[in-house]
């Protein structure tokens, strides 16, 4: 046991164990997996192997060991051929292998062990990952735990393997495919760049230049004293430039920071006017407004100064003015499927200022994770907070996911952690320095399993105290709940009773600790999110409490509509806090007979706010909810996920069961009539409009903003997270801030012609501008650069870029290309054998390598 301020929480740690390699954490057991095929004959199946092979001393048989893991959660088939071992759920993404009774491995042998499951794979992040073996004695009881150290993932080369099956229509992963993807793109000169992403309503260059120097004064008015801070560490750590800061813009200065009336495009709020001339004048029309004009002045240093950071910077004389077109620009981070500390967090705020960015929804809770601490409820981070190994499904404690392995904050894995209350004023503090409002979230009444787990250990605990009102506080479930369901996540214990009072209590508690805490930041909690979302079909159906709700309340009629008599009661407890509600899209929605989701009406005109991610399955949703009254935020999946993989290449990691979502698809929105900017299905099929409900021109201006997502399944730390964050993350900025003419060509042609012209320009930036930049801020981001295209046709090698700009070197005699291997200009003659490429940027950054062979 831990125990932590007196009180006792699972350790999960392992047994005792016989062998050495053991004893290390260890195994002898090396292990690879392979995907064997996505077209074995039924649609939507899949074939994969494991192979282990015993370099021990000690034989495994039909009771002595199981091996354990995760991996994206899929239905196992059961086997039409008797197999050495048998694959079996457990819940969530944690899986188990089991011997069959005739199993034997001896030292030095070998087997294989074939499995099918649901919904073709093509990406090597859905390999299973956190392998490990737990060892049993005679009677059942654990001995040991060994990790799996000798692992390998079998690359994916085949067609079979690089297809989802017969209804993928997408091309499979190929340099000459990509090559294909990527024509179209052209090099620009740098004097056709857009000045600055988010690109300005309005900039006009101006004859000669300005040069900030060492020493220069930068002089604020009332109520800018942190911004011109802020500008100050930004020109030291940019350029090198020590700067003076003092109150008042009545003295000459070469900077003058001030509040002023300030409208573009009939906005004022968050609009700023930058003349840069004799001296630089930035004027907000409020504090945000100033920031935001700080920002593009930082933006318009040139990249060489970020580099050279020599005490000056020559900027060219310019009249901006701007003003963003949504209020609600977002990016929503999940820390609780894989945790981020709170210096990586601090580090995307910066990335989310600096590109304009204002609203950061702070996932903390999750099946998975609680990630806060909340005072007087220490259950919640110390066992809600950790994962690792554990007797059983019922145990009470957290499970190994994504990959976090049986050990509980083992370095290197990202399934603990929490921020303490300190780090999490600082993290607003920080923010609200940044004009960023945290939105923090309790996901309930599904995705609650980190929640109900710790408070199912403080109820057994307090029992055995004898403190029985105490308990029962905060406990979250029926005890005799015997609903059978399963999540989308592939939970079968995920969801609250509804029918607790302490449900609501443990909500309100969450939501004062909150409360207090930015108040402490100096802030008022304005906006709370209350997730809502995926409830699984079957929750409350055998609750006997639930049953005595219905009964006393026949109104409810049915256990599914449990999910609005429960936002309906936790709704004014929020309101009372003066609080507004965000929530997913369920949170809007009720069910029909049928069981679909249609609009609710009922919280319409009561500070209920829906994100709409849904633009796929139920393409108008978004549009339906905005027409109905409420006011929206769109996040389309087939735009906005960033843990959808960039293409369907196996090494690039992430999801795609929305499609792929790259740096252009976050580019290429138009909020008003995205019908224009989603054209097919995760699969590749068209999608069909044809019945669709349109946005109509008075419910426009329901359509509050959009935000951007990262969920966290498939991401492993600081690099892992910026790699999926960027380049996205300045594409959504700029949908999010600017608008396009293109977006209301009403020729679909046209619009098409226009479209693509515009992304090769905003391209161009991100390879010679946006990204190299990035390099030098705050000591480097780790952004993803997409490997070249390339064929040969006739004997020559033809190579290009999605990011034209980048430098591309090539090898023909398979050593990995490098910036001094030849450098790829124009078609050259090669000779049959294998051709090997990477794109470069000039910082020297380089994107994963691209191979094809010639015969």
């Amino acid at each position: 046991m831990l125990f932590v301020a007196g009180i006792a929480f699972p350790a999960f740690t392992g047994c005792n164990s016989s062998s050495q390699q053991e004893e290390t954490g260890t195994s002898p057991i090396g292990v690879s997996w392979k995907l064997v095929s996505n077209f074995i004959g039924p649609a939507n199946v899949f074939e994969a192997k494991f192979k282990l092979v015993n370099h021990g001393r000690q034989e495994l048989d039909a009771s002595n060991w199981a091996l354990f893991f995760n991996m994206s959660p899929r239905e196992i088939h059961p086997n039409k051929t008797p197999q050495p071992a048998v694959l079996k759920h457990i819940n969530g993404d944690w899986y188990t292998m089991v011997p069959a009774a005739d199993f034997r491995l001896a030292p030095g042998d070998s087997v294989e062990i074939y499995y099918q499951g649901t919904e073709g794979i093509v990406k090597e992040t859905d390999a299973p990952l956190g392998l490990y073996f737990v060892h049993y004695d005679q009677d059942g009881q654990e001995t040991g735990i060994a990790q799996v150290s000798n692992y390998t993932i079998e690359p994916f080369t085949e067609r079979e393997q690089l297809l989802r099956g017969e209804d993928d229509r997408l091309p499979a992963a190929s340099a000459e495919n990509t090559y294909r993807r990527n024509n179209g793109m052209e090099p620009v000169a740098a004097d056709n760049f857009q000045t600055i992403v988010p690109a300005p309503v309005t900039f006009r260059l101006l004859s000669g230049q300005f040069e900030l120097q060492e020493g220069l004064t930068i002089a604020h008015g009332e109520g800018l004293a942190e911004e011109a801070a802020f500008l100050r560490e930004k020109l030291e750590a940019i350029a090198g430039i020590s700067a003076r800061v003092r109150p008042g813009t009545e003295q000459p200065a070469a900077i003058r920071l001030d509040v002023g009336a300030v409208k573009v495009n009939g906005i004022a709020e968050e609009a700023y006017r930058l003349d840069i001339g004799e001296g630089v004048t930035i004027t907000g029309s409020d504090p945000a407004g100033v920031f935001y004009g700080i920002q593009s002045l930082l933006a318009l240093i040139p990249v060489e100064t970020w580099q050279q950071k020599n005490k000056t910077a020559v900027l060219s004389r310019a009249h901006m003015e701007d003003a963003p077109r949504f209020h609600f620009r977002s990016m929503h981070l999940d820390v609780s499927r894989n945790f981020q500390s709170k210096e990586s967090v601090l580090r995307v705020i910066d990335l989310l200022a600096f590109y304009k960015i204002n609203h950061l929804l702070l996932y903390v809770t999750e099946d998975e994770g609680w990630r806060v601490e909340i005072e007087g409820l220490p259950e919640l981070t110390q066992v809600g907070g950790q994962r690792g190994h554990v007797s059983g499904k019922e145990a009470t404690g957290l499970h190994p996911a994504y990959g976090s392995g049986p050990v509980p904050n083992e370095p290197g894995k990202h399934g603990s952690g929490y921020y303490t209350r300190a780090d999490f004023v600082e993290i607003l503090k920080y923010a609200r320095q940044r004009h960023i409002t945290i939105i923090p979230e309790l996901n309930f009444p599904g995705h609650a399993r980190a929640a109900i787990k710790a408070m199912e250990f403080r109820y057994e605990r307090l029992m055995k105290e004898g403190d029985q009102e105490g308990a029962e506080e905060y406990r979250l479930i029926d005890p005799d709940d015997r609903s059978e369901y399963l999540s989308a996540q592939f939970y079968t214990d995920n969801v609250v009773s509804v029918a607790r009072e302490s449900t609501y209590r443990f909500f309100e508690k969450v939501v004062d600790t909150y409360m207090d805490m930015y108040e402490e930041a100096g802030l008022t909690l304005k906006k709370f999110h209350t997730g809502g979302d995926e409830v699984a079909e079957g929750a409350w159906t055998k609750s006997p409490l639930a049953a005595r709700l219905l009964a006393d309340n026949p109104a409810i009629r049915d256990p599914k509509n449990l999910h609005i008599y429960f936002f309906r009661k936790l709704l004014p407890l929020l309101k009372q806090r003066g609080l507004e509600v965000h929530g997913w899209e369920e949170v809007a929605l009720e069910k029909d007979a049928n069981g679909v989701y249609v609009p609710n009406p009922e919280f319409v005109g009561k500070g209920v706010v829906p994100y709409i991610w849904n633009n796929l399955y139920d393409l108008d949703l978004g549009y339906r909810l905005a027409n109905a009254g409420y006011p929206v935020v769109l996040c389309n999946v087939t735009n906005f996920y960033f843990d959808l993989a960039p293409d369907n290449d196996p090494r690039e990691p992430g999801l795609y069961w929305g499609g792929f979502v790259n740096a252009r698809t976050n580019w290429e929105f138009s909020p008003y009539n995205f019908f224009q900017t989603t054209f097919t299905t995760s699969m590749g099929e068209p999608l069909d409009f044809s019945k669709v409900v349109h946005l109509r021109p008075d419910a426009r201006r329901n359509i509050i903003g959009i935000e951007s997502q990262l969920w966290s399944e498939t991401v492993k730390g600081r690099e892992m997270m910026e790699y999926y964050i960027l380049p996205k993350l300045i594409g959504f900025a700029e949908s999010a801030w600017s608008e396009r003419s293109w977006e209301t060509i009403a020729n679909p042609v046209v619009r098409k012609n226009a479209t693509a012209a515009a992304w090769n320009v905003f391209a161009n930036r991100l390879s010679q501008v946006e990204l190299p930049r990035l390099n030098y801020m705050n000591g480097g981001y780790n952004y993803r650069l997409p490997a070249p295209g390339a064929v040969v046709e006739n004997g020559e090698l033809k190579a290009n870029s999605a990011l034209p700009g980048l430098a591309i070197h090539y090898t023909t005699d398979g050593s990995e290309p490098d910036q001094q291997a030849p450098l790829y200009e124009k078609p050259v003659t090669v000779k049959p054998g294998k051709i090997s490429l990477k794109a470069f940027d000039k910082t020297g950054k380089s994107s994963l390598r691209t191979d094809l062979t010639t015969r």
